[in-house]
C-alpha cells in the first residue's frame, strides 16, 4: 500500500472487479475511493449487467453511473425483498382464453420511482388491450378485429405491440393510438417472431410456415431482408441477450436448429447469404440464451418413443478466415437426464453453467454437466407453469404462486426461495387452472383459465 500506482493503471485493475469487489475497494483510503467511483467503472459495469448502450449522460441527468446502477439494483431487488402481505392485487376477467401476455412497459432503465408496469393482452372481442397493473384498469383497446390473433410479442423500450392474425398479417401498435402504425400482410403464416432493438435500430425478425426468415424495421415494417432458413416452418427464434445472435428451429424436429449473425440479417450483402450455422444436435425442443455469459446457449431435446432428455451447451463464436468470417461452435458440456425423472416442458438458464427446470411438484437446479446442485419441494401439486428472467424464478400450481431469486456471482445457494403467493383469489366453486406466470420488478402478473373465461390477477407491491 506505499506504492501507489498511476490512476490509470488502478482503474485497469479495478475494471475486473464486480459490484462488491469494487464497493470494498472504495473502502480502502481516499485514492482508491477516488479511482472506484469513477463513472467509467460504474458504467462498465453497468453494460455488464443490462442493456443500456444507448443510455447517455443526458438520461442520467444531475445523477452519476454509480447512483444509476445502485439505483437499478435497488429496483431489482424489490421483489425479492417483498413479503406476501407487501403486495396487493387486482382480478380482470376480459381476455381472451388461453391467450398469452406480454409487458409493455416496466424494467426501464430510468431513475424513476415510481414506474408503471402495463401489459399487453386479448380481449375476447379480440381487442389488443392494455392494463396497468398498479392500477388493474385497462388504459387502452384497439378496434374490435375481424381475425383472431395468432401471436404477440412485445419491445417495451419503444412501448410497441406486434401480433399476428388468422389472416397472415402483421400488426404494429402502439397501444395509444386507435388503429395500427403499420400493416404487413405476409404470404406465410408466421408462429416465430422476435423484437429487439440494437444499436441500429428496432427490428422484428419472423419465421413463417414455410421455412424463411424475414426481416423488417420497426414500427414502419420496411423489408431488410429475406432467408430461406429450411424446407420446413420455423416455429421459434430466440434473440441473445447482447443481440449478436438469433436461433431458429423448426417444426420437423429432426432437422438441424440453426443460429444466424443478427448483424449479416440487418445489414444484407447482396449475392451472399446471411452468415448462419447449423447446430450438431436433432430432436430440438427448447433452447435459451444465457443472460450473464455471452454467446452461450443451451438446448433441450427429447426422443420418441423412449422420451430420453438431453441438454447440450454451445459457445459460439465468431472467425476470420480466408478473407470470410465463419461462425464457429463449440460444444463444451452435456448431459442425460435420468430415466426415472419426467421429461421437463420448460427450462431455463442464468449463468451459464446451471439449468433450471421443473419436474412434477419440483424445481430442479443441475450444473450443464448433470450435477444435481439444488432441489425445491414447494408444491404440493405438479408445477403447471413456469417463468425464469436474469433476476428470478417463479412457478405456479393450482394453489400457490412461489418465487426465487438468482444469487449475484454464481454464489451457492445459486436459487434462493424468497416466498410464496397464496392463491387467495381461488373460487372453490370453479376448476381454475394458472396458463402463464411473469414477472418485472414491481409485479407478478397470471392468467387464470377457468372454464367459461379467463382472467388477469395481477400483484403489484404496494409502495
Amino acid at each position: 500500500m506505499e506504492i501507489q500506482l498511476p490512476d490509470l493503471a488502478l482503474k485497469q485493475i479495478f475494471s475486473f472487479l464486480d459490484l462488491f469487489g469494487l464497493l470494498q475497494a472504495s473502502q480502502v483510503n481516499k485514492h482508491w475511493n477516488r479511482i472506484a467511483e469513477s463513472d467509467f467503472l460504474w458504467r462498465s459495469l453497468s453494460l455488464q449487467r443490462w442493456d443500456c448502450s444507448n443510455f447517455t449522460n443526458q438520461h442520467l441527468g444531475t445523477h452519476t453511473w454509480k447512483q444509476f446502477f445502485l439505483h437499478q439494483r435497488r429496483k431489482e431487488l424489490r421483489l425479492a425483498l417483498a413479503q406476501p402481505h407487501n403486495f396487493i392485487y387486482k382480478v380482470t376477467k376480459n381476455i381472451a382464453y388461453d391467450m398469452e401476455l406480454a409487458y409493455l412497459s416496466g424494467n426501464s432503465l430510468t431513475m424513476d420511482e415510481q414506474e408503471k408496469s402495463i401489459i399487453c393482452g386479448v380481449s375476447p372481442k379480440q381487442e389488443l388491450c392494455a392494463w396497468d397493473v398498479q392500477e388493474g384498469t385497462m388504459i387502452w383497446s384497439s378496434p374490435v378485429q375481424e381475425f383472431y390473433f395468432l401471436n404477440l410479442v412485445t419491445l417495451p423500450q419503444m412501448h410497441l405491440a406486434i401480433t399476428m392474425d388468422q389472416k397472415k398479417t402483421i400488426k404494429v401498435w402502439n397501444c395509444q393510438d386507435r388503429d395500427a402504425l403499420a400493416i404487413l400482410r405476409m404470404p406465410e403464416s408466421c408462429y416465430g417472431m422476435e423484437a429487439y432493438l440494437t444499436k441500429d435500430g428496432p427490428f422484428l425478425t419472423v419465421g413463417d410456415a414455410a421455412g424463411n426468415i424475414y426481416t423488417f424495421t420497426l414500427p414502419g415494417l420496411r423489408d431488410v431482408s429475406k432467408v430461406t432458413a429450411s424446407q420446413y416452418g420455423i416455429v421459434f427464434l430466440h434473440c441473445s441477450p447482447d443481440k449478436k445472435w438469433i436461433f431458429a428451429c423448426g417444426t420437423y424436429r429432426r432437422t438441424l436448429p440453426q443460429v444466424f449473425l443478427t448483424e449479416s440479417l440487418l445489414r444484407p450483402s447482396e449475392g451472399s447469404a446471411p452468415l448462419s450455422t447449423s447446430l450438431p444436435h436433432k430432436l430440438c425442443v427448447s433452447a435459451c440464451w444465457t443472460p450473464k455469459v455471452k454467446n452461450r446457449l443451451t438446448l433441450m431435446s427429447q426422443s420418441n418413443p423412449e422420451k430420453k432428455t438431453e441438454f447440450v451447451t454451445f459457445d459460439l463464436t465468431t472467425k476470420r478466415t480466408g478473407g470470410q468470417t465463419v461462425i464457429q461452435v463449440h460444444k463444451i458440456a452435456s448431459f442425460q437426464l435420468a430415466a426415472h425423472l419426467e421429461s421437463p416442458v420448460w427450462m431455463g438458464a442464468n449463468d451459464g453453467y446451471t439449468i433450471v427446470f421443473t419436474n412434477g411438484p419440483y424445481l430442479l437446479l443441475f450444473s450443464i454437466t448433470g450435477f444435481l446442485l439444488q432441489r425445491f419441494e414447494d408444491h404440493q401439486a405438479a408445477i403447471n407453469n413456469f417463468w425464469v428472467d436474469p433476476r428470478y424464478v417463479l412457478t405456479t400450481s393450482k394453489n400457490s404462486v412461489h418465487v426465487y431469486m438468482w444469487e449475484e456471482g454464481g454464489r451457492h445457494p445459486y436459487l434462493r426461495n424468497c416466498y410464496r403467493l397464496e392463491n387467495i383469489w381461488h373460487d372453490p366453486t370453479t376448476d381454475d387452472c394458472i396458463s402463464s406466470v411473469m414477472c418485472d420488478n414491481a409485479s407478478i402478473v397470471l392468467t387464470v383459465t377457468v372454464s367459461e373465461y379467463s382472467m388477469l390477477v395481477m400483484y403489484s407491491l404496494n409502495t
